[in-house]
């Protein structure tokens, strides 16, 4: 008898070891992130007048992108994530009232279908997203700059089927880290096989209203073709545009990409300005180094925001960069 209750103590001991082990297991810390600087020149302007397109890479000669650190801990259905960049790009995207504070937010995976965040995440509206590992092209759109790069809130992601999925969202106004107004902003996002269909509103305290549309898909084996547009209204003035992003994969180290964006202003006035730009990107792989050669092409409709090579104004600007990333 002694023997069998000796023998039970010890399965029941063991099954508990194993479960604490097991819960153990699931408890997992990771750490990755990137860097990027790149050196730029203008090739239809002089370098010493400062200008550039509505872009990320907006400085001549040798420059700095950014650092960018990702620290996450998951503990069986939980977690936090913690995103901090540093450098020239990470401030343009952050603001300066949360600097360094890319991404910083905490989760909770009520089911497997269901998840639930809260604090400070990256848009989900557009094509682009701030961290250069995540685009194809180095520089970024109209599209990009113009609209929203993170928020403040809660948002719940539901996975409705194999191809569908549901976000929705309940926030502070985009790009707003301290609420002292009073004013919330909702968002959704309704998915199907990789398409997204993206809405934003507030109450005119930023954005006003914003759908967007996010999407791709793989032409063949080599090639891959992305889709972005959106249309945002703030009190009847705004914009829209729309911009393809095919990417052909010649091996496995070199692949070329180019995107060709049309974006236009709108609201009172009959020359609101619009602008064309086309961006040639060659992506050369080395292990986790990535060097991206790209020249980008700028022209605009009825205004002269560039300087030419004598410094007088005018329409267009063409310029060349090329980028290293390096991914940890």
């Amino acid at each position: 008898m002694k023997k069998i209750t000796l023998i039970i103590v010890l399965l029941i001991t063991s099954i508990g070891f194993a479960q604490d082990a097991e819960e153990k297991a699931v408890k997992k810390f990771s750490f990755e992130g990137s860097v990027d600087t790149y050196f730029r020149t203008n090739l239809t302007a002089t370098d010493t007048i400062a200008q550039s397109p509505a872009s990320f890479a907006n400085q001549t000669g040798f420059a700095l992108g950014m650092a960018n650190v990702i620290g996450s801990y998951e503990s069986g259905n939980v977690g936090a994530v913690a995103d901090l960049v540093f450098g020239p790009r990470g401030e343009q995207a952050v603001g300066s009232d949360v600097l360094y504070v890319n991404q910083l937010y905490a989760y909770w995976n009520v089911s497997e279908k269901t998840k639930l965040t809260l604090g400070r995440f990256n848009t989900f509206l557009g094509y682009e997203v701030i961290s250069p590992v995540g685009n194809f092209n180095y520089s970024t759109s109209y599209l990009f700059a113009s609209g929203p790069f993170s928020h403040v809130g809660l948002k719940a992601d539901f996975e409705l089927s194999e191809d569908f999925s549901l976000m929705l969202s309940a926030m502070n106004a985009t790009d707003t880290n301290n609420n002292i107004t009073g004013d919330y902003a909702f968002g959704a996002q309704l998915g199907y096989s990789d398409q997204y269909l993206n809405v934003y509103y507030d109450s005119g305290v930023v954005l006003g209203f914003e759908v967007d549309f996010t999407g791709g898909f793989d032409v063949s084996d080599e090639m891959f073709l992305g889709v972005n547009a959106a249309y945002q209204d703030n009190d009847g003035s705004g914009f829209y545009g729309a911009a393809l992003y095919p990417q052909y994969s010649l091996n496995d180290a070199f692949s070329l990409g180019l995107r060709g964006e049309y974006f236009a202003l709108h609201g009172e006035g009959d020359d609101l300005p619009s602008v064309f730009d086309v961006t040639l990107t060659g992506s050369y792989v080395v292990d986790d180094l990535t060097i991206k050669p790209e020249i980008r092409f700028d022209s605009w409709s009825d205004n002269t925001p560039f300087y030419d090579a004598d410094g007088l104004p005018t329409e267009s600007l063409a310029s060349f960069l090329v980028a290293a990333i390096y991914k940890f």
